[in-house]
């Protein structure tokens, strides 16, 4: 299977040529936020606040990084459940962002904001946080600081390894593998 690699950040053209399926290398700059950080921005967003990093055509990975052991920058960088920010994603994806990288399903709502504003999802590998801290080229943070491990990060990565688990069609890469396999069990 080919790798695809992408830079960002994603623009709609790119991310409208990923399918669920595909294998992908992403280097560039992403984010990092999770569910108290996501929180505040939609709050803030109720207030008038603008967003504290301008999203458009980025990719937000979800995941709160453990304490980086001395000479690293980084600790373990494994992804977080997604679900839990699915309350929050159809209004960020609303204000440009064009992807997000985690673990676990999302909900209807979601799946319908993303194909309404050609959003994709990726998925990578919980339990491989060593790993993915190898592709972390730099870390700096650049809001809310004092939610420790997820204030939100501005990460430069290099290969890091994903899978289009749902694409800006709304194409679910969970949904049509449990198929394939239902009727073997």
């Amino acid at each position: 299977m080919a790798v695809i690699n992408l830079n960002t950040p994603l623009c709609k053209q790119d991310r409208r040529g990923l399918k669920a399926g595909d294998h992908v290398r992403i280097s560039g700059t992403i984010y990092t936020a999770r569910d108290a950080a996501h929180k505040r921005m939609i709050e803030g967003l109720e207030k008038g606040i603008p967003l504290p990093v301008d999203f458009t055509d980025e990719i937000i990975y979800y995941m709160g990084p453990c304490p980086a052991k001395p000479g690293e920058i980084i600790g373990s960088a494994g992804p977080t459940t997604s679900g839990r920010m699915d309350i929050y994603t159809p209004e960020l994806l609303e204000n440009g962002l064009g992807g997000m990288i985690g673990k676990g399903n999302r909900s209807e709502r979601v799946i319908n904001s993303m194909m309404g504003h050609d959003g994709v999802y990726f998925g990578c590998v919980g339990g491989a946080g060593a790993l993915l801290q190898s592709c972390i080229k730099s870390v700096e943070i650049l809001a809310y600081e004092d939610l420790g491990t997820e204030a939100i990060r501005k990460l430069e990565v290099e290969n890091f390894p994903a899978i289009v688990v749902i694409d800006t069609m709304g194409n679910n890469l969970y949904e049509t593998e449990r198929k394939k396999f239902a009727y073997h069990i």
